[in-house]
């Protein structure tokens, strides 16, 4: 019996009753749809991640804190798996500012520019305001890091480090509120307020001016996020603790920047951190940072997925029973077949292929409704909540993984007909055919 023919009786034994194996290759359906979405759209998103990091580049470029201090933040947060920390009134929250001595100790890690290492001071804004109206906005605001990295602008030009004038970078959405168009805002006066310390109710702010050079289009990079130069930035920084003596001014530099010879290797990339690590200095890529969301998000990916796989566990008991019962329906044939001289070998293929079949088309039926939820869900996600990413296509199949997920099924498959089909082919053709 050839191939093509086994598949061709399998297919037309699988029809004698249509409603059970419908029922088995539905259940089928269930899991490997879901599974095929969630592959999708962690492949989406990871796709979109890579083009926004490929583009942002910032190849060299290190954001450097304290260990303790990222620590003792995830703590504060309640991410850590130990729980919430009990309150030591003499300990202080623990996040340690980086000192002139770190500094020092980055300078002079190999691979590090030297003259590119400085502070990253952490400012918060009050409210932006347009010189055209009363009207004012929360603004969350970042100093622009590196000329390493890239942003995709919707008009104008990223801010300048090296200029003295203050100058910022809209989040997009910014324009349009504070009563311009992206393209009319460029060259604008926009005034930004900084509550002066020690916090008071009500807020007292210190008000400072700054040009507005350009507008970003939506990115990860960007993360709602305006950005500042230097200058406005140390401008604002100063206006907030402008209130306080000298000798009572907090000192809030948890973060520093550096950037490193992109021409090194790997190894020497990693003996560079590895240094830093011996001082107490945790150092981090934009990758890094990003990395940090993605494994969360893979984490959801991943429960979802197992859930497809439970659903896939149920359709194997579904498999055997179809295959089960089909072997009794059809004990007499299988003793004809015997009679007639098939052997034990084929008839354990017959009822193999059928469940293989089985989970076959269930993958396919679920391949296909998946690709009909891709285009309604990447066109309403378009329309909503990804209104303000373009580019970011929410659900991709990566056709290999589609192949995969494919023969993965058909082996589960497989593995739970295997039980009939050894049943199957161990029936005694005498005994068979005297079957009622």
């Amino acid at each position: 019996m050839k191939f093509f023919d086994v598949l061709k009786m399998a297919n037309a034994n699988l029809l004698r009753n249509k409603v059970r194996a419908g029922l088995t290759i539905l259940a089928i359906f269930v899991g490997s749809f879901t599974i095929i979405l969630n592959s999708g759209i962690n492949y989406g998103v990871n796709r979109y991640v890579d083009s926004q990091l490929e583009a942002a580049g910032g190849e060299g470029y290190l954001e450097i804190m304290k260990m303790e201090s990222m620590s003792d933040m995830i703590q504060m947060g309640g991410m850590g798996s130990g729980g919430p920390t009990e309150y030591d009134p003499d300990g202080g929250s623990g996040v340690q500012p980086i000192t002139e001595d770190d500094l020092q100790i980055i300078r002079e890690t190999p691979g590090i520019i030297a003259e590119s290492v400085r502070v990253f001071r952490m400012v918060n804004v009050e409210y932006i305001q347009s010189l055209e109206n009363d009207k004012r906005f929360n603004l969350s605001i970042s100093q622009w890091p590196s000329d390493t990295l890239n942003v995709a602008m919707a008009s104008g030009r990223m801010v300048d480090n090296n200029s003295e004038e203050f100058q910022i970078v809209l989040a997009p959405e910014f324009a349009e509120a504070l009563g311009y168009t992206e393209e009319s805002v460029v060259g604008e006066t926009v005034v930004l307020a900084v509550a002066l310390l020690p916090a008071t109710r009500p807020v007292q702010v210190k008000r400072v001016e700054a040009t507005v050079v350009g507008v970003q289009q939506q990115s990860m990079v960007g993360m709602g996020r305006s950005f500042v130069n230097e200058a406005l930035n140390d401008a604002l920084y100063d206006a907030s603790l402008s209130a306080l003596p000298e000798e009572l001014r907090p000192d809030t530099n948890f973060f520093a920047m550096a950037e490193y010879d992109t021409s090194m290797s790997e190894e020497e990339v990693q003996a560079m951190r590895d240094r830093l690590s011996e001082h107490g200095l945790q150092a981090m890529s934009i990758r890094d940072q990003v990395g940090m969301m993605m494994t969360f998000f893979d984490a959801i990916t991943i429960v979802l997925m197992i859930f497809g796989g439970i659903a896939l566990l149920a359709a194997s008991i579904g498999i055997v029973n179809t295959l089960f019962m089909a072997v009794q329906e059809r004990t007499r044939e299988i003793g004809l077949m015997k009679a007639m001289g098939l052997s034990s070998g084929k008839i354990f293929l017959m009822f193999s292929t059928e469940a293989i079949l089985l989970g076959f088309w269930g993958s396919v039926v679920g391949i296909g409704l998946a690709f009909v939820a891709r285009g309604v869900g990447n066109h309403l996600a378009a329309q909503t909540f990804l209104s303000g990413l373009p580019g970011f296509t929410l659900i991709e199949f990566n056709p290999t993984m589609l192949v995969v997920i494919t023969l993965v099924i058909m082996a589960i498959a497989f593995v739970a007909g295997t039980a009939p089909a050894r049943r199957a082919a161990k029936q005694d053709p005498i005994d068979a055919l005297r079957y009622e």
